[in-house]
């Protein structure tokens, strides 16, 4: 990766600030390996079993299979927690570490990943917004209850990518249970753990008022993370955008950085270690 003004000024604002945040899209984990969801052919390429029955991401990830196919809907769920157990978080999640432990304020997380990465990779004040395939919750539900799935092993059929019976079930009521994970036209995600996650890193943000934020792989089409970075820099316009497919910033004062995740990160580093 060449180095030009734009690596030069994010590399500035890292140095100068008193804390990291971190907020990261799905586009984090692709350098782990894990797959694109970003457009049927991408989803396709890592389910193929779903392309042979025309289905697309955002119709898989929707909670009205744990009602009508419950076999389908872990069939899908039980893969991606595997998946994600057997993933190991690039190095880039370590040079982020490092930077913020350099930091007077540390680092802390926001993120739409539902992965668990940034724990596997050592961070404490993780906000999970949109849930955690590692925990469990009713699909009820029968109450407020979220527990962890570390005990969970679903088998499947991975010629069809349907779940094997028994299927998880709720710890309360013996029901069927789900991820703790917002879906689409969810209407029945306990958000309470993420909730108290997210008090957490606003908490930290109002101590820390002094940060930069970088910004790893958040799209448009779900902009939960792009407006949060945005709001959490608007102060200082210490915004750094990484982000290979949509990179623009809308104020003049932040950094937009075309690449991906860990060669940017790399990039940055260097400049960091050489300053």
């Amino acid at each position: 990766m060449r180095t030009d003004d734009e690596l030069d000024r994010a590399a500035a604002l890292i140095a100068a600030a008193d804390a990291l945040l971190v907020c990261a899209g799905a586009g984090m984990g692709v350098d782990s390996g894990l797959p694109d969801f970003r457009g049927d052919e991408g989803f396709w390429r890592a389910y193929p079993p779903y392309e042979r029955l025309g289905l697309r991401f955002a119709e898989m990830a929707d909670p009205r299979h744990f009602a009508e196919d419950p076999a389908l809907a872990w069939g899908f769920y039980g893969h991606r927690l595997e998946l994600y157990r057997r993933t190991v978080p690039h190095e880039g999640f370590a040079l982020l570490r490092k930077w913020g432990e350099a930091k007077p304020g540390g680092a802390a997380v926001f993120t739409s990943n539902v992965d668990g990465q940034f724990q596997k990779a050592g961070f404490g004040l993780v906000a999970e917004v949109h849930g955690s395939i590692h925990h469990l919750q009713c699909t009820v539900p029968c109450g407020e209850r979220i527990w962890s799935a570390a005990d969970l092993h679903v088998e499947i059929d991975e010629s069809t990518m349907r779940a094997v019976e028994p299927l998880p079930e709720c710890l309360d009521c013996g029901r069927l249970a789900r991820p703790n994970i917002l879906m689409f036209g969810d209407f029945d995600w306990l958000s309470r753990r993420s909730d108290e996650q997210l008090r957490a890193v606003n908490e930290w943000r109002r101590e820390w008022p002094d940060v930069v934020v970088l910004e790893l792989g958040a799209g448009q089409a779900v902009p939960t993370v792009r407006r949060y970075a945005e709001l959490a820099s608007a102060a200082n316009g210490a915004l750094v955008r990484i982000n290979p497919r949509e990179p623009g910033v809308r104020h003049g004062r932040g950094v937009s950085l075309p690449y991906g995740a860990l060669d940017t990160l790399t990039a940055l580093d260097e400049l960091l270690t050489a300053g």
